[in-house]
């Protein structure tokens, strides 16, 4: 640990948005912010149906005792897609937790793509990072997560903290998707073959949409991996198809994901993909 490194002011902050569909239109309706969280403003690359917009946190590092909550609304069939314009930081903590809340409503015939980039965990952050995505009976979402334990560039391992995860999908009510875990730094899991057998970079992809079938499955099975010594794999379940990444290169993670989700997203979402700008700076 660098023991050099700032311990940032603690920021409690939260995003509020929403979005509606007005005639051909996906708009921004609803923008509050408390604290250093922000949409500057709506984008629309791909014409007025599909809104972008790009989460800010200006600080640009999550310290211990740091609280940021990000709420979207998506109303009826609007389209929105989320992303963010650089990795995320958790920074190493003396004792107090870090946390990061999503929580997204899509309502019916409605889609929000999420695509971050990735999360950057330092040795001896203590950080929680959970998901509630409440889909209607017929929305559709996209979303992924990746994380990078440690600063392997800089000869860094999780070797101290704790990661806790939760992610949570439900449709019409019912749940789809409960996962929930916790990354211990130093621990046995962090080599162990059933854990992530010595890999720095860990990423989940989870879509739910139309579509989702044996054909899409092999049609995503044919997209390689960017970093040849990369695990991967993909699941179709009822509803839901899950991609899971292990390897030491968070951007090939990123790369993997873009990939499968240009195979995916005119099949789930009726719309080619249209990488954001913000992802080639």
């Amino acid at each position: 640990m660098n023991l050099a490194e700032p311990i940032s002011t603690v920021w409690q902050a939260r995003l509020t948005l929403g979005f509606e569909r007005r005639d051909a239109a996906s708009v921004l309706t609803r923008r509050e912010h408390f604290g250093p969280l922000r949409v500057q403003k709506a984008l629309y690359p791909e014409g007025e149906s599909v809104c972008h917009a790009i989460v800010l946190h200006p600080p640009s590092g999550i310290a211990g005792g740091d609280h940021l909550e990000i709420a979207v609304d998506v109303g009826p069939a609007a389209h929105v897609l989320l992303t963010t314009p650089g990795a995320g930081k958790w920074y190493r903590s003396a004792g107090d937790r870090a946390a990061q809340h999503l929580d997204f409503n899509v309502a019916a015939a409605a889609t929000l793509e999420w695509l971050p980039q990735e999360s950057i965990v330092f040795d001896g952050a203590r950080a929680d990072m959970q998901s509630r995505i409440r889909l209607a009976e017929d929305a559709r979402f996209i979303g992924w997560e990746i994380l990078c334990l440690g600063r392997r560039a800089s000869g860094e391992r999780f070797a101290h903290g704790e990661l806790r995860l939760e992610t949570r999908i439900e449709r019409a009510g019912q749940p789809l998707w409960l996962e929930r875990g916790i990354i211990d730094g130093g621990s046995a899991q962090l080599d162990a073959s059933a854990g992530l057998a010595g890999h720095s970079v860990s990423a989940t992809l989870l879509a739910v949409g139309a579509g989702l079938d044996t054909s899409l499955l092999a049609a995503c099975r044919e997209v390689g991996a960017p970093e040849a010594d990369a695990r991967h794999g993909l699941t179709l379940m009822p509803d839901l198809l899950v991609a899971r990444y292990l390897g030491h290169s968070s951007a090939s993670a990123r790369d993997w994901f873009a990939a499968l989700w240009q195979v995916l997203r005119p099949v789930a979402m009726g719309r080619a993909a249209q990488r954001p700008r913000i992802w080639n700076t």
